[in-house]
């Protein structure tokens, strides 16, 4: 019998190192404009003078504007993660969770840390989807990916004896989603002046209350 073949990781080049620092420096430079600025006044022209590259490199490396957008949403959200995807690490925090009160738990957790790091770009997204078609139709694609990403929480919860209401897994999903979601937090920390510690612990008791 033939040996398979033997697969290689691809060769990271230096060529390829380069362009992925030079990305990272981008949206780094683009995240302080838009936190600093705002959309409409953060401009291609304005990211590429301050990251010192022209502005071709700026949509090669990353894209027009919108994708700038989403490339800063997606930074933040990882951050010190990165470059792992919130994907990639979420499952793995789900994996390690052994039981029902450890898993949600761990979502409580992900929610303060997530919207520590997110709210300043979601609020620029908020704002930038009124004069924007593709920033409002990143808004949307954004909040449905979380929405279907819930699903697999909620598969994990019915895994670890959740669930036993008789709710379904898209039930349960749009729960998470609608409890976790980056406008409550906005609202109870940023306007009512919860503690982050205390927002922990009401969805931390919403999330049993709901799922267990």
């Amino acid at each position: 019998m033939t040996p398979a073949p033997k697969t290689t990781a691809p060769r990271v080049t230096r060529r390829t190192a380069q362009a992925a620092d030079t990305r990272l420096h981008i949206v780094a430079t683009a995240r302080e404009l838009f936190a600093a600025n705002g959309y409409v006044r953060t401009t291609i022209e304005g990211v590429s003078a301050e990251s010192g590259v022209a502005v071709q490199t700026v949509y090669n490396s990353v894209g027009n504007k919108a994708a700038l957008l989403s490339a800063v949403l997606d930074d933040a959200a990882s951050g010190p993660n990165a470059p792992a995807q919130v994907l990639e690490f979420m499952r793995e925090r789900t994996r390690q969770a052994p039981d029902l009160g450890s898993l949600l738990a761990m979502l409580a957790d992900w929610f303060v840390e997530v919207h520590q790091r997110t709210g300043t770009v979601l609020g620029v997204i908020a704002q930038a989807a009124a004069v924007d078609a593709d920033v409002a139709k990143l808004e949307k694609a954004r909040a449905l990916q979380r929405l279907t990403r819930y699903h697999e929480a909620a598969a994990a919860v019915r895994e670890r004896g959740g669930l036993t209401s008789g709710m379904s897994d898209e039930d349960a999903a749009a729960a998470i989603w609608s409890l976790g979601h980056p406008q409550a937090y906005r609202t109870l920390v940023n306007d009512a002046g919860w503690t982050p510690e205390a927002y922990r612990e009401w969805i931390l008791k919403a999330l049993a209350a709901a799922l267990a």
